[in-house]
């Protein structure tokens, strides 16, 4: 598991057909002071995900356009998940090479509908 056991995050979709993901380790380590060395910035890069872009949605099947990300390797690329939704989760699978490992594995991803508090 990239991110830990619990890992905390965010999705969203709009309805102008752009999306936004971000997600985090919630082991990460803060740092003691604003001017990070190299060895924090690796390890806070290796602990997070962030794309955007638009999508496309097709029975089963979403796909994210990637028109900016964390990893330079994913612009311009289109992110296939298959979904499954069950009341409040949806359930994103995918697979995709490892960053750290360079190792081909499957992802699987719940996410839980938040709602504001206003």
């Amino acid at each position: 598991m990239p991110y830990g056991a619990d890992p905390i995050g965010y999705l969203s979709y709009s309805a102008d057909g752009r999306m936004q993901a971000i997600g985090t380790s919630r082991e990460r380590v803060v740092p003691s002071d604003p001017a990070l060395t190299t060895e924090q910035r690796s390890a806070l890069y290796q602990t997070m995900f962030a794309y955007a872009g638009t999508f496309s949605v097709e029975p089963g099947k979403v796909t994210h356009h990637v028109d900016v990300s964390w990893n330079e390797a994913w612009n311009g690329t289109d992110q296939e998940r298959f979904f499954q939704i069950k009341e409040n989760t949806l359930t994103l699978r995918s697979r995709a090479v490892d960053p750290s490992s360079g190792i081909a594995a499957e992802y699987v991803v719940l996410w839980e509908k938040v709602t504001s508090p206003h």
